[in-house]
């Protein structure tokens, strides 16, 4: 009997290191009117070595970390490992898109990655794994596991540029897909009891509407096929173009979240429960992501930067110590 081989899945990761003065010189030549939220977005919480230590101890069956940077490396990165791949902007983003200081540019050009396997899993470098995880928890049956979840987004003037990129991306969606027909193909990944009664509800309640209003987002890392992004760039090429052109995200981009959404309009998903990971904004009163991190409630977590906090030094002193009580062993990513 021929046992069938498990198809590698790679993780990706793009980083930034916001103190360095080169870097920040060049983005000064570009973004003459910084907003107030520039220290927030690229203040360093020097927790990415927990990242690696956390890839390996709970997913060490990751075929290749793909380590997406401007060109600055981390003082303590084992470049040698055989498992990480660097990948300068410069390696895989179209030149006419460079210098680009925009997340949307760097997430959707990254099927373009050499070597990228056709399954990968994408992380923010805000998002950890927090307890041990199978290939199955992110692929099933060859497609990207994922929680199909209505939302209503409802125009509004007071919304964020996230909100409008998030508008962006579901008016794309809706120009290619019809939701009652995606969802009758794929009745029992929409109605699917791993999201639990107050989202099945939700599901029933939206999909009476004529088109997607929305579809949720969670904020922890996403399973991609390489060729959803392909797929995509050849019907909305002139949109993720014009995305890639601005140098800085703007309320007119889309982003990630187009190719995910993409990917459970086509059906192309298997359902997962939605507690499988957990968002946190980090605040000065973070009992509860000190407490998932030491006891690994949620397999992955995201615990965002955000204008809450008031004493930034302490805050990032209590979190690093808390990843530091159960990840404390160095991982081979480190010199």
């Amino acid at each position: 009997m021929e046992v069938q081989m498990k198809e590698k899945i790679d993780f990706v990761i793009p980083w930034v290191d916001g103190n360095d003065t080169n870097w920040q010189e060049e983005k000064n030549k570009y973004n003459k009117n910084p907003g107030k939220d520039e220290i927030i977005r690229y203040r360093e919480w020097d927790n990415l070595k927990y990242w690696f230590r956390a890839i390996e101890k709970y997913a060490p069956w990751v075929n290749k970390i793909h380590f997406i940077t401007w060109g600055h490396l981390p003082q303590w990165l084992n470049t040698e490992n055989p498992k990480l791949h660097i990948v300068n902007h410069k390696d895989y983003i179209p030149q006419e898109y460079l210098p680009t200081f925009s997340s949307h540019t760097i997430e959707l050009n990254m099927f373009r990655i050499e070597g990228l396997e056709e399954k990968f899993v994408y992380f923010n470098d805000d998002t950890f794994l927090n307890n041990y995880v199978k290939e199955e928890d992110f692929f099933k049956n060859g497609q990207p596991c994922e929680s199909a979840v209505l939302n209503a987004i409802i125009p509004d003037r007071k919304y964020s540029m996230f909100q409008y990129i998030l508008m962006n991306g579901i008016e794309s969606i809706n120009s290619h897909f019809n939701m009652k027909d995606s969802i009758s193909k794929n009745r029992f990944k929409w109605y699917n009891y791993k999201y639990g009664l107050s989202n099945l509800y939700r599901n029933v309640v939206l999909s009476a509407w004529p088109n997607f209003p929305g579809i949720k987002f969670f904020h922890l890392p996403t399973a991609f096929s390489k060729s959803t992004f392909e797929e995509v760039w050849k019907e909305e090429r002139d949109l993720l173009d014009r995305t890639c052109k601005n140098k800085f995200r703007t309320k007119e981009d889309v982003n990630q979240y187009l190719i995910r959404d993409w990917q459970l309009a086509s059906g192309k998903f298997y359902p997962r429960s939605t507690n499988f990971g957990k968002y946190y904004e980090i605040s000065d009163d973070n009992l509860e992501i000190i407490q998932d991190i030491k006891s690994g409630k949620h397999k992955m977590i995201c615990i965002n930067d955000s204008e809450k906090i008031e004493n930034f030094k302490k805050q990032k002193e209590i979190i690093n110590t808390a990843f530091e009580s159960r990840l404390s062993e160095k991982s081979s990513f480190e010199k």
